[in-house]
């Protein structure tokens, strides 16, 4: 059986992606986290192979006897895992999930997402959403766990997963206050209730417009860091309808999971043919949008790559469209990285 080092990610989202994938795999495995040196930045940019751009109790981790593969994410953990490979004298694979930044061809696999727009290739698998925990043994214990929560709340349930600003889409007041309005009149019109979760990109003055424009019965969960009472799995496992914010493909991912009916709602901007008028403005959003337009595309993401896959092939709908019945096949993406992974050691 293989031995993986995860060479854990730096960024909360890909942290959750490398360590699901880990799990899902079940091989024997040692978690490497690692300290950075802050203005290092040649070894990413010219995709090098080497530890410079760690600090010296980080590279005492790192000695023989070298797995068989290694796993990590994100650009600063690119140099290391090539050395690594590069010590084992060529032993080693090496998988990276989500953005690539060196050339294809430094990598046995790369697991991604539409929104980085990498090219297809045999080392490739571009995954229609990102990988998750999201299983269905964790949604059972929390359905267990919940279940007794939102027993006074009317049926059916609507899920309102809301995140925050991302890349040109900008999440303020006014977009909050219309999520509210248009949730709480589906909601009502079918006799049922809002379960609303924020999260950690959720801004205060966003939460309380959101707040003041829900009319539904409601349970309103506002985020806060390291909680051990956040419901969110809750909701996942007891909602019976999705609603979520068009800013971020994790959340996306995971409300797919759980089998259920998704709808998303734009942000603002997210479709050609939405109106442009009434949205909330952020100078960043404004230099990303331009950066998406002009520059490298590299540098950028784009997500809505993303929704045009899904709605295409009738997982979701926008919120102000008829809501079908279509869902993701629970698993998809994560069975196909599993496969990929396995095949790299079934060619050896």
């Amino acid at each position: 059986m293989p031995v993986i080092w995860l060479i854990d990610a730096y960024r909360a989202g890909e942290r959750g992606q490398v360590r699901a994938l880990v799990n899902a795999l079940g091989w024997p495995c040692e978690t490497k986290v690692l300290r950075y040196r802050t203005p290092m930045f040649l070894p990413h940019l010219l995709g090098l192979s080497t530890l410079r751009g760690i600090k010296v109790e980080s590279r005492a981790q790192l000695r023989a006897p070298w797995p068989d593969l290694v796993i990590s994410s994100g650009v600063r953990n690119e140099p290391v895992c090539r050395w690594i490979r590069s010590q084992s004298k060529g032993k080693t694979r090496y998988v990276h999930v989500g953005r690539p930044w060196a050339a294809l061809d430094t990598f046995d696999l790369v697991i991604t997402t539409p929104q980085y727009r990498v090219p297809a290739q045999a080392n490739v698998l571009n995954n229609m959403l990102t990988l998750h925990s999201v299983t269905p043994q964790r949604l059972a214990e929390a359905r267990a766990e919940w279940g007794a929560t939102f027993t006074d709340l009317p049926r059916p349930h609507f899920a309102v997963i809301v995140g925050g600003d991302s890349g040109p889409f900008t999440l303020g007041p006014k977009a909050a206050e219309r999520l509210g309005r248009e949730s709480s009149r589906l909601a009502r019109a079918q006799g049922g209730s809002l379960l609303v979760s924020t999260s950690s990109r959720t801004g205060a003055t966003v939460m309380d417009a959101l707040q003041s424009a829900i009319t539904a019965p409601s349970y309103l969960y506002r985020f806060k860091s390291e909680d051990p009472a956040n419901p969110y799995l809750g909701i996942l496992a007891l909602a019976d309808r999705f609603i979520v914010t068009g800013d971020s493909i994790a959340m996306l991912s995971e409300a797919c999971a759980t089998g259920k009916p998704v709808m998303v709602f734009d942000l603002g901007g997210m479709r050609d043919s939405q109106d442009k008028g009434n949205r909330d403005f952020r100078l960043g959003g404004a230099l990303y949008a331009l950066l998406l337009r002009w520059l490298w595309r590299p540098l950028s993401r784009d997500i809505t790559l993303v929704h045009e896959k899904l709605h295409d092939a009738g997982y979701v709908v926008w919120m102000d469209e008829v809501l079908v019945d279509a869902r993701l096949p629970a698993g998809t993406d994560m069975q196909q990285a599993v496969a990929a992974v396995q095949k790299l050691f079934a060619e050896v």
